[in-house]
């Protein structure tokens, strides 16, 4: 009798031992061997891999004026699965951010949430609205506060503003969207992506079920990295005057097209640039094909008589001529190669070959330096080949190599027909001029900054190649001073106070069918520098087909006044000596009634 209890008292330890040994096992399998499963579901449910967004980098102008830059704005998200009243939170959604009720309302009761809702599986987020202002953000807290709704969140991001509106938009290009990602489209936002683009970071948090995080769980988290800051060589304070005089001469003469592109020829640095037609960045509905084309890069037209200027540096240059040296211009026809002048002349210097923008003389000039010279002498200068400025769509040209010439093209090249050149290559051959004979590679960027202002990257001033001898550019310069004078073809060029140094250009255009010319389509242009002596800027006007008198569309009348009052006011924005006298023959670039030949070919 004695051991039955005894017996019963072990049996029962036995069976709790049993017992506890099994919840043992069962506690070991969960937490050790299933570990990884339940860790990864609960995860699932609670775990949010929460995004850092940085910040894309700004665009700023050479003084630090901000020319592209980010609007802070909220992203409205919604969690269907811990949203309690989806009809109510749908109206307050619809009534505050301007969204449709019927859409947002289908979402949050989709049937693949309501199942994972009923599940107690977090369901994916919806989003509501993007760029959101601050204020509005403000208001619905409120709302959602006041109602004890949950569900909903406010992810940072930021909108791409540009403060000037269609001002350098050529330049400045702008970012699309795909796919919800941000992209670069054109302009320097485009060649600059790799350095504005900014790296997002993520935390890994735990929340609770009101969507609250558990601080003392939060997890990996690597931070977000912000784009650098792309400074240009752009001087607003040149661009608004660039801006303003180009708006006024398509006014004026209803073009066609229009570009306007101002550099300091001794750095390369572009100082200005603008193109009509143009469209607002901040209202890229009105963009078309034809507004958001950067005609400086894309475009190529036979330069006209401003390619006289490689003629005759080229033959000066090679010490074949002097300035003084006598051609015979055969009274204005040349009967060999049907060429004609605007002026009979029957002899000319070769400083008077340039002045009077003789063709015939010109062509003398290029056949004596022959045809495999003269056509060095075009790529030392850059036509046919990329600047390698810093902006998308740059196209070469088109310069056709001596083996495909006709018996005639060394007589037609030199006055600039049979090559085409971007007006990028125009002004940066100038500027080879301007300089003493220095091809610069034209620069956009100055510098790449990090948020606290350091240096990242630098693109200091690069010269390409040597063209011409620095006295030919000096002998050259003396006649562009004369063209720019009541004997020359660019007397409306003229500043007041300043000596000027200019060619003018006067192209026709071609029926891409036929391949005749137009008589009633041209393309004007004028490019020249200031002061002359120790040149500022160099600018280009090219103007293409003004609507206006068939003897005044022509370079002298048409692109040369533009320059005149562009040279004017941007003389006087930075600060520039007028010279002592002043120019030979000096008027107000409105139109002339007497003196001065004002046309070329």
């Amino acid at each position: 009798m004695i051991r039955a209890p005894r017996t019963r008292a072990l049996i029962a330890c036995c069976g709790l031992a049993c017992c506890f040994t099994a919840f043992s096992a069962r506690l070991v399998h969960l937490q050790v061997t299933m570990h990884g499963f339940y860790f990864a579901k609960a995860h699932e449910d609670h775990g949010v891999r929460q995004v850092i967004a940085g910040r894309r980098g700004a665009i700023f102008d050479i003084h630090g004026e901000a020319l592209a830059q980010n609007e802070p704005v909220k992203t409205v998200v919604v969690d269907a699965g811990l949203v309690k009243d989806p009809a109510l939170l749908a109206d307050v959604l619809a009534k505050t951010l301007g969204v449709l009720r019927e859409k947002i309302f289908a979402q949050m009761t989709h049937e693949t949430w309501s199942a994972a809702k009923k599940k107690n599986v977090r369901s994916p987020y919806i989003v509501v609205k993007k760029e959101v202002r601050q204020d509005m953000v403000e208001t619905l807290s409120a709302q959602l506060e006041q109602g004890k709704m949950r569900g909903v969140s406010f992810e940072q991001s930021a909108n791409r503003i540009y403060p000037n509106g269609s001002m350098l938009c050529h330049v400045l290009g702008f970012l699309g969207y795909v796919n919800g990602e941000s992209e670069a489209v054109d302009g320097v936002e485009r060649t600059m992506d790799s350095f504005l683009r900014s790296h997002t970071g993520f935390r890994c948090i735990e929340i609770t079920r009101k969507g609250n995080e558990i601080v003392p769980y939060r997890g990996e988290e690597h931070d977000a990295r912000n784009g650098g800051n792309v400074r240009l060589t752009i001087d607003m304070g040149l661009q608004n005057i660039v801006e303003q005089e180009l708006d006024a001469a398509v006014k004026q003469f209803r073009p066609k097209g229009a570009t306007v592109i101002m550099m300091n020829p001794k750095t390369g640095e572009i100082l200005a640039l603008a193109n009509r037609p143009n469209f607002n960045l901040n209202a890229l509905d009105g963009r078309t094909e034809e507004n958001s084309r950067n005609r400086a890069v894309t475009d190529q037209v036979e330069p006209g008589s401003t390619f006289k200027i490689v003629t005759t540096a080229a033959v000066l240059s090679e010490k074949l001529v002097t300035p003084e040296t006598v051609f015979e211009t055969e009274n204005g026809y040349y009967e060999w190669c049907k060429l004609k002048d605007h002026h009979p002349y029957a002899e000319l210097t070769v400083n008077d070959i340039l002045v009077h923008s003789s063709n015939i003389g010109v062509a003398k000039l290029a056949m004596r330096l022959g045809d495999q010279k003269f056509f060095e002498y075009i790529h030392r200068f850059g036509f046919g080949e990329q600047t390698g400025v810093a902006l998308p769509g740059e196209i070469k040209g088109t310069i056709h190599p001596p083996h495909l010439w006709s018996k005639i093209s060394i007589t037609r090249m030199p006055m600039g027909q049979e090559v085409a050149a971007t007006p990028l290559q125009v002004v940066t051959a100038m500027g080879a001029i301007a300089n003493g004979g220095m091809l610069m590679m034209p620069q956009i960027v100055h510098d790449i900054t990090d948020d606290a202002g350091n240096v990242v990257s630098a693109f200091p001033p690069r010269e390409v190649r040597r063209v011409v001898s620095k006295k030919s550019t000096e002998q050259v310069r003396s006649a562009l001073m004369e063209v720019v004078s009541k004997r020359g073809t660019a007397r409306l060029a003229q500043v007041l106070g300043y000596k000027v140094a200019g060619k003018t250009g006067t192209a026709q255009k071609y029926d891409p069918v036929t391949h005749q010319p137009y008589h009633d389509k041209h393309v004007c242009s004028f490019v020249g520098y200031m002061p002359a002596e120790d040149p500022a800027f160099v600018v280009l006007v090219l103007i293409d087909e003004a609507q206006t008198k068939r003897e005044q569309d022509v370079g002298g009348m048409v692109a040369a006044p533009v320059f005149s009052r562009i040279g004017e006011r941007a003389a006087r924005y930075l600060g520039l000596t007028p010279t002592p006298e002043e120019p030979e023959g000096s008027i107000v670039a409105k139109g002339s009634k007497d003196g001065g030949d004002f046309r070329d070919q």
